[in-house]
């Protein structure tokens, strides 16, 4: 009887191994998936086991996917391309419609989605219109989600209204450039989104919807004696905890860094995808 046992072991243990682990990486504002690649994040995950399984992206004709083929076994991540100047809810549906794809891919597979800056808010809001699906974990490193303050003072840079808006639009033109003061009014959609929360707001909407069961971990920039820290976005909007519907319910990770993403994010997301993600929490 014990050797049966023990035959059977031999059996079925490897192919519980055969399950890998998903991560899909979700850029910010004004970046795209060659964010994690150029930040060094990608070659972080490469050296310590994580293939590169691809590439979604968004397009008129719909979802643009380029797939790498990789041993079945690997633990495996993808990058995605979302329109970073749109709506929050307009990238929220290419990030479900990419999400969709990867789950049919790898439906026994459970999936850890990490956002940046931007990105982390677009993830969140498509788990809540969504659902989880097979995502069991949120990781957000540097994200909005009690607003910036930049937002505001970008949306107030480019209103021209007002009778004296022609020569606002001139100066303020002629100190960003027409290029960034362009990409700035194309963009007034997310910059609404990411203003700080109060009644009317995206963002007062949104925190106050249910989330699903699943774990949430915040990477928070702070800044020290000697590092400046994140001058995008303060600390505190970066944690999950004092959104109001996941009080309690997120882990934090503090790094002395600036907002941009570095090696060093790298390091600490293989730290934190090396232990198992919690299971789905009971209502």
């Amino acid at each position: 009887m014990h050797k049966l046992v023990f035959v059977l072991l031999l059996v079925f243990l490897p192919l519980r191994a055969s399950h890998a682990d998903i991560v899909v990486l979700v850029h910010g504002y004004l970046s795209n998936a060659d964010t994690w690649r150029y930040s060094g994040v990608s070659a972080i995950l490469h050296q310590a086991g994580w293939q590169y399984a691809g590439r979604l992206g968004f397009s008129p004709a719909g979802l643009v996917e380029q797939t790498i083929t990789a041993n079945p076994r690997d633990k495996r991540f993808y990058t995605l391309d979302l329109p970073s100047l749109a709506p929050a809810p307009i990238q929220a549906r290419w990030l479900q419609a990419a999400i969709l794809r990867i789950s049919q891919k790898h439906p026994d597979e459970k999936i850890t989605l990490v956002g940046h800056s931007a990105g982390g808010v677009v993830a969140r809001l498509m788990l809540v219109q969504s659902g989880a699906g097979n995502i069991n974990r949120l990781i957000t490193i540097a994200a909005p989600h009690l607003g910036t303050d930049r937002a505001i003072a970008a949306l107030d840079a480019v209103d021209s209204s007002g009778m004296f808006g022609m020569i606002k639009e001139w100066i303020v033109r002629e100190k960003l450039g027409n290029g960034l003061y362009d990409t700035l009014r194309l963009s007034r959609g997310i910059l609404f989104d990411l203003v700080p929360p109060a009644p009317g707001t995206f963002l007062f909407w949104l925190n106050a919807q249910p989330h699903p069961k699943i774990e949430y971990i915040s990477i928070i920039r702070s800044g020290g004696y000697m590092i400046g820290g994140d001058r995008v976005v303060p600390p505190f909007s970066q944690d999950m905890n004092m959104v109001p519907a996941l009080r309690g319910r997120a882990k934090s990770w503090i790094t002395y860094q600036g907002h941009d993403l570095t090696p060093a994010d790298g390091r600490l997301l293989v730290r934190i995808l090396q232990n198992p993600p919690l299971s789905r929490q009971k209502n």
